[in-house]
């Protein structure tokens, strides 16, 4: 077997890369229309050329014809080689450059010619037209070969017609003309393709540069890469162009934004509408992992400028890990109380002990009935007043909470609440974050008070939170709504700033309100007013005082 490797065959197709595919079609294309402007060029050229001629042939035998003189020698002489008439006519034709100038009678008999033996004879091509009284201008072949040619009619000095003149212009000077300017057409057409294909040259090492020397294979693979990344990652990207214009959307940024394909083109403000998340995806707001809300999405956004003048803006949801966070807090807040409950409840016991010890029964019993009979008086209370039972849980949860810190929980004397709320978790939620501020601005100072307000008027609820701390300025009042505006520590598992504005979002969305103002005797009173909130009573229900459905036995 043969150890030789086979010969390669040469392989011929447009090059790989996209710089010099698209240097060769710039240059085919400089090429194409230097031809085809060459070719439009040409022929209209030559038939110029061949007017022109004519036009020079009928001037020199209208020039003839206008001499009287010649008329009267062809009426008084004969067709003669060395008659006047042919003196004349060899006279002008030296002059002129013409190729021929022949003067004929009406018979159409030649008295001149170039070539003397043609004098005398009748001519090779029909001068009707020149005889009838009309000038001729015609591309023609004679005895002397193909010219230009000019005819004329001959009058006398009475005005009749005698005769005609002919005049010729050699074909092949005229060609001559045409051959002698194409060179120079040439080098125009040759230089303005130099330039053209300089300049395609120029473009193409652009081209090169900007695609970084890539081929068409590779660019569509690079976009098919492109797409499967962006549809495929579980982060939100938002690409905007330099005037702020949505340029790129993916999946998960059309889902964490709410917004659809058809805002892809549309600018920033117009998508999304005025707001924080609008503001931290047009690079007003500096920094980096940026809080925002967006509906009840609690998103993390980081910026990055393009060098193109455009940003491109990636989203993480935050949404559960803000809620567990949430949770966590309230898990040791309540792990806290739980553990100040268990010292309290060891120093209760030991008292218990020494009571039953000491034989102090009644009071041990006494002790005993105080210690339950607040626990109980506070879930009571709640109860009472509050029907629904998430929030009524959540209450007496922070009751709890609010006492092992030396805070009194009060409910307020208006606080009626039936149980026909329809979102009962988002007033958890709201109420959750108020009543949380609250403690957290109460804490450690004296007289330490936080009053909740919940009741039903219709089908519109109002929550009202009073607490006895320092109070929010006047100029931060609308400030602390905003997404990531705090004035605490942020805590162990991320930052501060959410709870208002999930507040604010949450009251809106249902066509409500969240505001806050000055509590009467300092500290801060906040106000939710959602309308809608609660289901209409049912037809021919009737409840208790307290909001409760009446039965028989109750009535």
């Amino acid at each position: 077997m043969s150890t030789t490797p086979p010969a390669r065959r040469l392989r011929f197709g447009l090059p790989r890369r996209m710089f010099a595919q698209v240097l060769l079609m710039q240059l085919a294309i400089a090429a194409g229309v230097t031809v085809l402007a060459t070719g439009l060029f040409l022929a209209p050229l030559s038939d110029q050329l061949d007017d022109q001629a004519m036009r020079r042939a009928l001037a020199i035998a209208q020039t003839t014809a206008a001499q009287p003189r010649i008329a009267d020698d062809l009426r008084s002489s004969r067709p003669t080689v060395g008659g006047p008439v042919q003196a004349a006519a060899e006279r002008i034709r030296r002059a002129s450059g013409a190729e021929y100038v022949v003067i004929m009678n009406k018979k159409g008999v030649r008295w001149s010619h170039t070539d003397a033996s043609q004098v005398g004879k009748v001519v090779s091509t029909d001068p009707s037209a020149a005889l009838e009284g009309h000038d001729v201008m015609q591309i023609d072949n004679g005895t002397l070969g193909r010219s230009a040619r000019g005819k004329v009619p001959l009058r006398g000095r009475d005005g009749t017609i005698v005769g005609a003149v002919s005049v010729g212009i050699e074909y092949d000077s005229v060609r001559a003309r045409l051959v002698h300017a194409i060179p120079g057409l040439f080098a125009y057409a040759g230089g303005a393709l130099a330039v053209g294909a300089f300049a395609a040259y120029l473009i193409s090492r652009r081209v090169q540069r900007q695609t970084r020397d890539l081929a068409f294979s590779d660019i569509a693979a690079l976009l098919a890469e492109r797409e499967a990344m962006l549809h495929g990652i579980r982060e939100g990207v938002v690409a905007l162009d330099r005037g702020g214009r949505i340029r790129l959307l993916n999946d998960e940024a059309q889902r964490l934004l709410g917004l659809d394909a058809a805002s892809i083109g549309q600018p920033l403000e117009t998508a999304l509408g005025p707001g924080r998340t609008t503001d931290v995806l047009g690079g007003r707001v500096a920094g980096t992992d940026l809080l925002t809300v967006r509906g009840q999405r609690v998103l993390v956004a980081n910026r990055m400028p393009t060098h193109d003048g455009g940003a491109v803006a990636t989203l993480r949801d935050r949404t559960e890990l803000e809620q567990l966070g949430r949770e966590l807090d309230s898990t040791r807040g309540l792990i806290d109380a739980l553990r100040a409950q268990d010292h309290e409840h060891a120093n209760r016991m030991h008292t218990l002990l020494g009571l039953l010890e000491l034989e102090m029964y009644e009071d041990a019993v006494e002790f005993v009935g105080e210690v339950v009979g607040d626990h109980r008086a506070t879930s009571e209370q709640v109860l009472e007043k509050i029907h629904d039972p998430l929030l009524a849980a959540l209450l007496v949860g922070k009751a709890t909470v609010a006492a092992e810190r030396g805070v009194i929980l009060w409910m307020s004397d208006r606080t009626l609440l039936p149980d026909r709320l329809i979102d009962s978790r988002g007033l958890v939620t709201a109420v959750g974050n108020l009543v949380d501020n609250a403690l957290d601005a109460v804490t450690g100072t004296a007289h330490a008070r936080v009053e909740v307000e919940l009741r039903a008027e219709g089908t519109t609820a109002v929550v009202r939170v009073r607490d006895t701390g320092p109070g929010i300025p006047r100029e931060q009042r609308e400030l602390i709504f905003t997404e990531g505006w705090s004035t605490k520590k942020p805590p162990a598992h991320g930052k501060r700033g959410i709870g208002l504005a999930l507040v604010r979002r949450l009251a809106e969305r249902q066509g409500g309100r969240a505001t806050v103002a000055e509590a009467d005797g300092g500290g801060a009173l906040f106000t939710i007013v959602l309308p809608d909130a609660l289901t209409e009573p049912a037809s021919g229900a009737v409840y208790d005082g307290a909001g409760a459905l009446a039965t028989e036995e109750s009535r």
